[in-house]
């Protein structure tokens, strides 16, 4: 009897190494990693120098009044609503996180894995951020620090969700399903 390469020929199963994803769903969930750990760092770290370097100083132009560095610590949601509902809040982000990261299973396009890593990404930074700052577990006030003319104040999370929006809907668009497979149109 013959087995075929690789394969043991009384059928045991050599389970002492962890398993790893391979082919193109193992590279995509590499992808969805990679974006969503560079990007989460990115907003932890920007958001703990903003507040070292922003607490109790003037605000910081940038680029003119185009762009000025303004420390704000907001309670509620987008462009400060419902600022009544940080624990709803919190429970909605943490939901948010388990679905984005049971999509990911799915796996199958790189564009899908660029979005879900950045909306991930975008989310858990937010979370973070309700959960250990002040005033305290789920009641945390997120730090945001970027302002531009008329528009609220926000932070590298929040672009985060923004571009995964985008992208989404790009995919979307593109009829490309999280899976990789096309959605066939009549």
């Amino acid at each position: 009897m013959q087995a075929a390469r690789g394969a043991s020929l009384t059928g045991d199963q050599d389970t002492s190494q962890p398993t790893r994803p391979s082919g193109p769903r193992g590279r995509m969930l590499v992808v969805f990693a990679l974006v969503a750990l560079t990007a989460y760092a990115v907003d932890v770290v920007s958001k703990i120098i903003a507040v070292d370097r922003l607490t109790d100083h003037p605000d910081v132009e940038i680029v003119g009044h185009w762009l000025v560095l303004h420390l704000v610590r907001n309670p509620g949601a987008a462009f400060s609503t419902g600022t009544a509902y940080t624990e709803v809040f919190t429970i909605v982000a943490m939901v948010a996180v388990v679905i984005v990261l049971y999509l990911a299973r799915r796996l199958g396009s790189l564009g899908w894995a660029f979005a879900l890593g950045f909306l991930l990404a975008g989310v858990a930074g937010n979370l973070t951020d309700r959960l250990v700052r002040e005033p305290g577990p789920l009641r945390g006030h997120v730090i945001d620090f970027f302002m531009l003319p008329h528009w609220p104040v926000f932070n590298v999370a929040d672009m985060c969700i923004d571009t995964a929006a985008v992208l989404i809907l790009i995919q979307v668009y593109r009829g490309i399903r999280i899976d990789g497979t096309r959605v066939v149109r009549e």
